[in-house]
């Protein structure tokens, strides 16, 4: 389908909201959480008012109805990634439950005193700080592929992490501070031949550009629903149907289980196996309409208009004073943009920018170690998605002029 910005635009009822009079919304923080279409809110509200029930465990028409479309939600979330089969698609509460669920599953069982994992320089928290848990508990060895100065990581480096026989490689498919869209097939593929499974951070990719996982041939793959336009709380890990097989449960309670006795229970078949408790019903039914929505755009349109737009951003913001890219250089890139302005604090900026209705995220972007290594405590970032349009662009121009004015 043609790709109109302003259609789109339209979909998303934030979006055509004033934050104060005469200053109508700039949304550039679609990195951190997107926004939701009209289409999401309602299939969520009209579940709570017409379907509510618990699934899996009635018979009454309410809990079939609620149990159908869960379950039809992870139909399509499976298709959208190209999962080989539903069995493989485990609904989390977001990317880092996904990630935590493979360490301590997996990680736990599988990785003894001395294994070696390893990471990247750029990696989020989440796929930091719970190998660094485990890496405490059972003395496993960590190490970190670099970033180099262009925003690329180290291959070379890569490759001689893989002469020492890692057990397991963990990396993000793009970076949420630097935009860096790394070569994963290509990763997976040398680690595999190296003899180490592989998880993929895919927070910012999924939402941004079509990701087949069986392409990839990816163990695992993690990301979050409310970074593609669908509600916070829930989240994918998809993992190989053996390697799940393999795994112990995660947590204890409510259908996870096939019998329970005193002393012992017998643990559910996957995906039911790592899906404790109550999930959250009406997110997922929310998740499975956002995909339809992407779906019908196209993530192949949906990338090539951020690619528009990150382009002409990097153009327009040549012409801002004292503004410096946080590694300009990365040829393959999504639609973020990390920058600093000399002495004006990250904060600073984003409180100025909000003042004229552009929102903006400052901070560290959950990414300290990759700031750190540059030798900054915070950047201001801007990010785009399939509703942003160049005026959106031109408007973050105007506001880092006032920036650079009222600092002067």
């Amino acid at each position: 389908m043609e790709y109109n910005h302003y259609n789109i635009k339209n979909d998303f009822p934030i979006l055509l909201r004033e934050v104060r009079p005469g200053t109508r919304l700039v949304y550039l923080d679609s990195t951190a959480t997107a926004q939701k279409p009209r289409v999401v809110i309602d299939a969520m509200s009209q579940y709570y008012e017409l379907n509510n029930a618990n699934i899996h465990r009635g018979i009454h028409q309410l809990a079939e109805e609620a149990t159908e479309m869960y379950e039809l939600a992870r139909e399509k979330i499976a298709q959208f990634i190209h999962a080989h089969n539903t069995k493989e698609v485990i609904f989390t509460r977001n990317t880092t439950e996904s990630i935590n669920l493979v360490v301590q599953t997996w990680g736990r069982k599988f990785l003894q005193a001395g294994d070696l994992v390893i990471l990247t320089e750029m990696e989020h928290h989440s796929n930091l700080v719970p190998w660094q848990m485990l890496a405490a508990e059972k003395n496993i060895q960590l190490e970190f592929i670099p970033v180099r100065e262009n925003g690329e990581l180290d291959f070379n480096h890569f490759d001689q992490l893989l002469e020492k026989n890692p057990k397991f490689v963990a990396f993000t498919h793009m970076s949420n501070v630097l935009g860096t869209i790394n070569p994963a097939k290509e990763m997976i593929q040398k680690a595999h031949a190296a003899g180490a499974l592989v998880l993929v951070d895919g927070a910012q990719s999924v939402p941004h550009f079509s990701v087949d996982v069986q392409d990839l041939d990816a163990d695992f793959y993690a990301f979050s629903a409310h970074k593609m336009c669908g509600p916070t709380g829930v989240g994918i890990l998809y993992g190989k149907e053996k390697l799940l097989d393999s795994m112990p449960p995660f947590l204890g309670g409510g259908d996870m289980i096939k019998k329970v006795l005193l002393r012992s229970f017998k643990e559910n078949d996957i995906p039911h196996k790592f899906e404790a408790g109550t999930p959250a019903i009406a997110e997922a039914i929310g998740f499975g309409k956002a995909v339809d929505y992407l779906t019908q755009i196209g993530m192949d349109n949906i990338a090539a208009h951020e690619k528009k737009i990150t382009q002409y951003a990097l153009q327009k913001l040549k012409s801002i004073e004292n503004l410096k890219i946080f590694c300009p250089d990365v040829p393959d890139r999504g639609g973020v943009i990390s920058f600093e302005m000399g002495l004006i604090h990250p904060h600073d900026v984003a409180q100025v920018l909000d003042h004229y209705g552009i929102a903006v995220r400052a901070g560290h972007h959950c990414a300290m170690p990759l700031h750190e290594k540059f030798g900054l405590p915070a950047t201001s970032r801007a990010s785009f998605y399939l509703y942003n349009d160049f005026e959106d662009v031109d408007l973050l121009v105007i506001g880092l002029q006032h920036v650079n004015e009222l600092f002067a």
